[in-house]
């Protein structure tokens, strides 16, 4: 039976664990920084105006949140299913729904998105929580180990941090601690430690200095819990798997140098329009009065909404031209649109100028199409994650089965731009040219949800059940064709009836026509005299 780690072990994985959490933090606080638009890095000289303060904080042009959300809100995960079934895999109603996963998920995808990686923790549950509890969580709030970073499915070790709070046992009113847990393949490590240790001070240095040789753990401050999971029980969310050497860094972080250059842009154009829009006028002989004192007095108080005026016929009045703001705005239009390339996003999405004016609705196809496929890269990535995910959840539930089956696949909502109309042609055809049953196309349909199908089922079960018992009730049995109709039957003409003549082919015309009859013994003998029409 496995044992805990003794203190001098857990101290030395702890070390490891807060000098990796380091080693990250610089990259991961400037992208939230970044994202949350605390920063503009534009010079200020120390002898600045509040005037020109205001405008370098009004500089901040911030487009980084929009371009996580651009493919976050393509993600969302809408079933689970074993290869071999076409219903969902019972850890999905049990786990996933019972997590709130449906609307928790997108944090995982955004996190993984803005920094390049996210985590989830699954842990067996106890009454009244799901059999297994899912926890997401940030980068900025967990660290793992792994044995080979970019090929190791599960982690050695894991550090989880909590929010800091005050040390209530402390004499000093400013002194922070936090708790953080450390997982391994069968045990959870709780301890408090000095808030300093994990998180940077106000000036974004740490007050303790690397490699934390001074730490020390007691096996008396460690709550120690069992999970019991066989592995590492948390799983790594990866942006993509196109670095192989360093991992992926996210879509924010290659995108910052452009983000400060529309800041720089923006601040220039602010600049303009505060201070050289307007056209500046002059003057000159004209005599200055000077007061009493000897100051020079203003002949007129000089405004944009005023005119100027003077009464010597020596004085002159000109203006210099504005300055255009159309090379400002030309060049923050050029930056957009190489972030819309570098990022596959539709210009349209970032409403850059007359990009895309005036486009028929194929040209707009076709401006998503790399953003579909880009889409669909993160689709695969976070679709094994996720896969694996919730095979730990079935495993802390009991579910061996959901825990072998490495077959199982997500499904994921179909979120592509599309009009209902052209759906429903497209599947029509599908069930009517290929012979596609109908249910199986209901889950093509966009927006349609797991709960939808469910209930189409049972209302066309209902319907064909009534079809059904409406033919046992008619004497038929279930299926058979509808009996016939009394006096629909054909009858064969009357004795002494007229026969129906046949049709006759006339010279020049493709139609037959219909040879007329001839009035019958029993036909009617007109009346003498006019008739009225």
């Amino acid at each position: 039976m496995a044992q805990p780690m003794d203190a001098a072990k857990l101290t030395k994985v702890v070390q490891w664990l807060l000098i990796g959490r380091r080693a990250e933090a610089g990259r991961l606080t400037e992208v939230h920084e970044y994202l949350k638009n605390r920063v503009c890095d534009i010079y200020v000289p120390k002898s600045a105006t509040a005037e020109y303060r205001k405008l370098v904080d009004q500089a901040r042009f911030n487009i980084l949140p929009l371009l996580v959300k651009a493919v976050a809100q393509g993600l969302f995960i809408d079933g689970y299913r074993p290869a071999d079934a076409t219903d969902n895999s019972p850890v999905w109603d049990q786990v996933w729904q019972a997590n709130r996963m449906d609307a928790r998920q997108s944090g995982l995808y955004r996190a993984s998105l803005e920094y390049g990686l996210s985590y989830a923790l699954v842990l067996p549950g106890d009454d009244p929580q799901p059999p297994a509890v899912i926890t997401p969580y940030s980068p900025r709030r967990m660290t793992a180990l792994y044995d080979d970073p970019i090929n190791d499915e599960w982690p050695q070790y894991a550090l989880g941090v909590d929010i800091p709070r005050p040390a209530l046992d402390s004499t000093s009113s400013t002194e922070m601690v936090v708790t953080i847990t450390v997982y391994d393949d069968t045990f959870a490590y709780a301890v408090d430690v000095p808030a300093s240790l994990v998180q940077p001070q106000m000036n974004r240095e740490y007050a303790d200095p690397l490699p934390f040789e001074g730490l020390a753990i007691s096996t008396d401050q460690v709550q120690v819990s069992e999970h019991g999971l066989g592995v590492c029980p948390v799983v790594r969310f990866l942006e993509s798997y196109d670095d192989l050497d360093d991992g992926p860094q996210g879509i924010v972080y290659p995108m910052l140098p452009a983000q400060r250059q529309l800041n720089q842009t923006t601040f220039g154009l602010l600049m303009a329009q505060q201070y050289a829009a307007f056209r500046q006028r002059w003057v000159t002989g004209m005599a200055i009065d000077e007061d009493a004192d000897g100051n020079p007095r203003e002949p007129f108080n000089s405004a944009v909404n005023r005119v100027w005026q003077s009464d010597s016929p020596d004085t002159k009045f000109g203006d210099f031209a504005e300055t255009s703001l159309d090379g400002y705005l030309n060049s923050r239009d050029k930056t957009l649109l190489y972030v819309a390339a570098a990022r596959q996003i539709p210009p349209h999405n970032l409403v850059v100028g007359n990009a895309v004016s005036n486009i028929s609705a194929e040209a707009l196809a076709a401006l998503e199409g790399g953003h579909q496929l880009d889409i669909g890269e993160h689709k695969t990535a976070f679709g094994e994650s996720a896969e694996q995910m919730l095979r730990l959840g079935g495993k802390a539930m009991g579910d061996d089965k959901t825990w072998q089956d490495t077959s199982a696949q997500v499904v994921w909502r179909d979120t592509t731009p599309r009009s209902l109309a052209q759906v429903a042609d497209a599947l029509g055809k599908l069930a009517q040219l290929l012979d596609v049953p109908p249910r199986a196309l209901w889950e093509k349909i966009p927006g349609v949800t797991e709960t939808d199908i469910k209930l189409w089922e049972a209302l066309a079960e209902d319907r064909d059940s009534l079809g059904d018992i409406n033919q046992l009730l008619a004497g038929q049995p279930p299926g058979a064709d509808a009996p016939p109709v009394p006096g629909a039957e054909p009858q064969a003409p009357a004795a002494g009836a007229p026969e129906v003549p046949a049709a006759v082919t006339v010279p020049g015309e493709e139609t037959p026509r219909a040879q007329p009859a001839g009035p019958g013994p029993n036909a009617p003998v007109p009346a003498a005299g006019p008739q009225r029409r």
